[in-house]
């Protein structure tokens, strides 16, 4: 169970990249699936291949972070400026990173061709990774462990609420919404989003990145069918926390990664269910998440529960005084006498007051 929250909270960094641009800036982008096996690749290189300083894994989160990163910026490339439609852009740059990430893994083993890669090394007084004393002390699965990951995430996701309320994130959101009212107003819609996909595919390196150093192993496989985790995440906490706000939006998309990995896990623990049914019950999940989202129950459920949520309230009666200022003035105060004189006189004298008051301040 414990090992399961660890994952959720590894893979909430990879779903807040997803929120970013199926969420935020409207693109149906699936680099994702290759850019986190992308940082989970790199990383293990830089690591096997460095000489062991306390300073080298986090070179290597870096190096992951980044290759995530260059992989968004190929998609932006590619659907702004060869005007590819963004859903084929995506497409085309995860299939090219099977074959780059295979090439990752080669280098610096002499050419031979490999499709995984562990750190576990014999010398444990070597720093292999960020969490090789977890390893070393059992802590992995622990609260320990859960406690490290919580500490990142909340850093990650401070960070990306930053960035959302900087001049550029509300540009960012702004493209997302409407881009032609959005260039019109200025903005460049071509650096929005190629920003936005590197920043999103970052973060999908960077949890590739991290789940390798933590799992110490990386493989090409460990992305496929990622998407499908992070977009479920994605749902499920913007079904349970609303999306009112943007700081709730990523707060759920954190729970919601931490729900489906414990539900996961849950239905795994079954005994008529195998491993290879986890893509099965993944499908499943996204599915239900999907239904409950456009049951209006539910979201009237969720209004009642959620201290955030939208309220009934009563409408504001409208003012019986007409607007002295407005242009329409005179109308209002002739539709002001047709109202009394149905009413058969019965109106708050408080408003003949004060219409006669105005009246005599008029210069008119």
């Amino acid at each position: 169970m414990l090992g399961a929250i660890d994952q959720g909270l590894i893979t909430a960094l990879l779903a807040l990249g997803i929120f970013l641009t199926f969420r935020i800036l409207n693109f149906a982008d699936l680099t994702v699936d290759g850019s986190y096996a992308t940082g989970a690749v790199t990383t293990a290189v830089v690591i096997v291949n460095g000489n062991g300083q306390w300073w080298l894994p986090w070179v290597a989160l870096a190096a992951g972070m980044a290759a995530g990163a260059l992989a968004g910026l190929l998609t932006g490339l590619l659907h702004t400026k060869a005007h590819i439609d963004p859903l084929l852009a995506s497409i085309l740059v995860m299939l090219a990173l099977y074959s780059i990430n295979v090439r990752i893994l080669s280098a610096g083993n002499n050419g031979v061709i490999r499709v995984t890669l562990g750190l576990v090394r014999e010398e444990k007084r070597d720093l292999t990774t960020l969490f090789t004393w977890m390893r070393l002390l059992g802590f992995r699965g622990t609260w320990v462990s859960i406690l490290v990951l919580v500490g990142i995430v909340i850093i990650v996701v401070l960070l990306l609420n930053w960035w959302l309320s900087t001049r550029f994130g509300l540009a960012v959101m702004a493209t997302g919404d409407n881009p032609t009212m959005a260039s019109a107003m200025g903005i460049n819609n071509d650096t929005t989003k190629i920003v936005t996909l590197m920043v999103s595919n970052g973060l999908a390196g960077l949890a590739g990145a991290i789940n390798a150093q933590f799992t110490f192993s990386a493989t090409i496989e460990d992305g496929r069918g990622i998407i499908l985790v992070g977009l479920a995440s994605v749902i499920l906490g913007n079904a349970i926390f609303g999306t009112r706000y943007v700081w709730l939006m990523t707060l759920g998309v954190v729970v919601g990664s931490v729900i489906y990995r414990v539900a996961i896990f849950g239905a795994m623990s079954w005994d008529f269910l195998e491993t290879t049914d986890m893509k099965l019950i993944s499908a499943v999940l996204v599915v239900i998440a999907l239904v409950s989202t456009q049951w209006k129950g539910a979201h009237a459920l969720v209004s009642r529960l959620t201290p955030w949520g939208p309220k009934d309230s009563t409408p504001e009666p409208m003012a019986s005084v007409p607007n002295q200022f407005s242009p329409f003035a005179e109308v209002d105060s002739a539709h002001q006498g047709v109202l009394r004189t149905a009413l058969g006189g019965h109106i708050d004298p408080g408003d003949d007051q004060e219409q006669s008051s105005n009246e005599e301040e008029s210069p008119c």
